[in-house]
């Protein structure tokens, strides 16, 4: 028998991973429709007290951009795996897209 401890805690894992709001679906799938187009990254130079060079690179590449998927269809996707929901308008109308 389950104590009543471990059913709660099963029950809010498994409200997690419930579907969100759609606005909160279409803020978190950004990112991610923006990360596919093109390789992401920066770089850092600099030089320490001591007179050291320093330097620092961070690339990041996804599969979608890899996979040549459209940010929109990308975008769409993500938006319903994580809402159950359509966005509530199209990738490029957005006036927070900038590519």
């Amino acid at each position: 028998m389950i104590g009543r401890g471990a059913a709660a805690a099963a029950l809010l894992a498994l409200t997690a991973c419930g579907p969100v709001s759609v606005e909160q679906a279409e803020r978190q799938c950004l990112g991610r429709a923006h990360a596919t187009t093109g390789p992401h990254g920066e770089v850092g130079v600099g030089v320490n007290s001591k007179g050291n060079a320093l330097a620092r690179l961070k690339l990041g590449v996804t599969s979608d951009y890899l996979m040549g998927r459209d940010p929109s269809a990308v975008f769409d996707q993500c938006v319903y795996q994580k809402s159950r929901q359509p966005p509530t308008q199209p990738l490029y109308s957005r006036s927070d897209w900038k590519n």
